[in-house]
């Protein structure tokens, strides 16, 4: 072949950008065309790999860079490579489409129709039980006490033994008791919870707790006798507790239940894990202490059973009665309840009567 004159040659070269020229626009709205009736994602990917491939019209362009002078080089690659990006920008818009509008069709077919009724749920509440155990319990974590449970079989000896109460005492006959073996039984009261956490301290530390639970006596169950009924016990031991310590705290409890014109008052009374004991009344609700045939005239009504520790109970459970000395006290959950709510039978707490719980609803 005989070589090519100066004319020839720049003749040759303008011939080529003018084709490539022409053909990168030809394929750009082929290109268009095609975009416009992608449906989803596999049909964008087959089209990206026909303009775009290596085997793509477009890349074969590049063949023709080895008849062009190097100084004519970068500029027809920059063409092609211009044009690759604007071929890619368009196939990435329309795949940004595409998403949008699967994402919407996608929101059509689970939009939920916030106009609607919304369905009629009957929703329950927290017990009347619960709902009081829990407002004692906020009262005294405000006051510093920890809140303590225990199990409700208990040993004879935590029971009973370590609260001053012998196998011989008469005073055990005051709680009729469910026993599981000989020395098991269903706990009569939370005691054996102050006494465990009194075991754990060693005697060497202070102890403020409360202690909620069932606990279980034989007992015929009638309007205000359960064989199974709710407590909430406290102790209070420490170097300098006194009475008045006492008195104080039992008449914030009275006046946070009762309202805050509340007073109470201390009758001798008689408990073995004391030593003395009281039983404690509040002024009647109903008439102010004035009198009335809810209190019997008397203008007070009895809430709870208190008293300061007796010396053996903390000798047994590891303290000095020398150098410690405390109080404790017992709430009956149920009592609190009928008497705040005015409910007259305490076998409305066990029945489950709807009628009744909603009535308690926070």
């Amino acid at each position: 072949m005989s070589s090519l004159s100066c004319e020839d040659f720049f003749y040759l070269l303008g011939v080529i950008h003018v084709n490539v020229k022409e053909k990168i626009n030809t394929l750009e709205k082929k290109l268009k065309a095609a975009l416009a009736s992608v449906e989803n994602q596999a049909q964008l990917q087959e089209i990206k790999a026909e303009f775009l491939g290596k085997k793509a019209e477009i890349s074969q362009f590049m063949k023709h860079m080895k008849d062009l002078p190097d100084e004519e080089r970068p500029a027809f690659g920059q063409m092609v490579n211009e044009a690759k990006k604007r071929f890619s920008d368009l196939i990435e818009a329309q795949r940004e489409a595409i998403k949008k509008a699967e994402l919407d069709a996608l929101l059509r077919k689970e939009t939920v129709d916030v106009t609607l009724d919304a369905p009629d749920y009957t929703l329950g509440s927290t017990h009347i039980l619960n709902q009081i155990i829990e407002e004692i319990e906020d009262l005294f974590i405000g006051m510093g006490y920890l809140i303590k449970e225990g199990p409700e079989i208990e040993t004879d000896e935590l029971n009973f033994e370590k609260l001053n109460l012998p196998k011989d005492h008469p005073a055990r006959d005051m709680q009729d008791s469910l026993y599981i073996g000989n020395e098991t039984l269903l706990r009569t009261h939370t005691s054996p919870v102050q006494v465990r956490t009194m075991l754990a301290y060693g005697g060497e530390k202070p102890v403020k707790i409360i202690c909620p639970g069932k606990v279980y006596r034989r007992d015929d169950d009638d309007a205000t006798h359960s064989h199974q009924f709710t407590q909430i016990e406290g102790l209070v031991v420490d170097k300098d507790t006194t009475m008045s310590d006492m008195k104080g705290t039992l008449l914030a409890v009275a006046r946070h239940l009762f309202g805050p014109d509340r007073e109470i008052r201390f009758r001798p009374d008689y408990f073995p894990f004391t030593e003395p004991s009281v039983e404690v009344d509040v002024t009647c609700a109903n008439c102010d202490g004035k009198g009335c045939n809810i209190c019997k005239q008397t203008g007070y009504i009895e809430i709870l059973g208190a008293g300061m520790v007796n010396d053996k109970v903390l000798k047994m459970s590891g303290y000095d009665p020398k150098i410690y000395q405390g109080f404790a006290f017992g709430i009956g959950v149920e009592r609190l309840a009928m008497l705040k709510y005015g409910i007259e039978d305490i076998r409305h707490f066990y029945t489950n009567d709807l009628r009744f719980n909603k009535q308690f609803k926070r």
